[in-house]
């Protein structure tokens, strides 16, 4: 034990340098949070809704919400109810027990509405498919805008799955 603590006084901390700031990145925020204000009015509220999944992709959208990525900075925030919620983030595929929740949440929605699959489930059913269970992809229960694949997909193409849903309604 002795040996290792004068190893780890001896070599000290080891960091990497941290990244510059990039005045790009600040500019295209500023831009993307000026073009969901344009679209809507007010920030984007997401209602997210875990149909089944393995909490993977739970993971990568809280990611979203750490100071790395900051959402809410570009005008993104989640809500609570889907009563409030401008698009819904589904992850998972669905399962039997919560299709009937998941069409609730959706009918519960306000006009026009959105909806991102999240995950190789969402999108495909992963490798449960369908069966007595499941009953596979989010868009075998409701309609969905734009689907997030991946095991679980990284934060960025989240985001821009989100963006990229936004941009849909702008054209529609």
């Amino acid at each position: 034990m002795i040996p290792l603590i004068l190893k780890v006084l001896k070599t000290g901390i080891l960091t990497e340098p941290a990244p510059e700031a990039r005045e790009d990145w600040r500019q295209r925020a500023a831009t993307i949070q000026d073009e969901i204000v344009r679209m809507l009015g007010r920030a984007l509220v997401i209602r997210q809704v875990d149909a089944g999944s393995c909490n993977g992709c739970e993971l990568e959208i809280h990611a979203l919400n750490n100071p790395y990525y900051n959402i809410e900075g570009l005008g993104i925030r989640f809500a609570a109810s889907p009563r409030h919620a401008d698009m819904l983030l589904v992850t998972g595929p669905v399962t039997r027990h919560m299709e009937q929740a998941l069409r609730i949440a959706y009918d519960a929605m306000p006009d026009p509405k959105l909806v991102v699959a999240v995950g190789d489930c969402g999108c495909g059913g992963g490798i449960w498919g369908e069966s007595y269970a499941v009953c596979g992809r989010v868009a075998n229960v409701i309609p969905v805008d734009v689907a997030v694949p991946g095991c679980p997909p990284p934060p960025v193409d989240i985001l821009r799955g989100i963006l990229t849903a936004i941009a849909t309604r702008r054209e529609a």
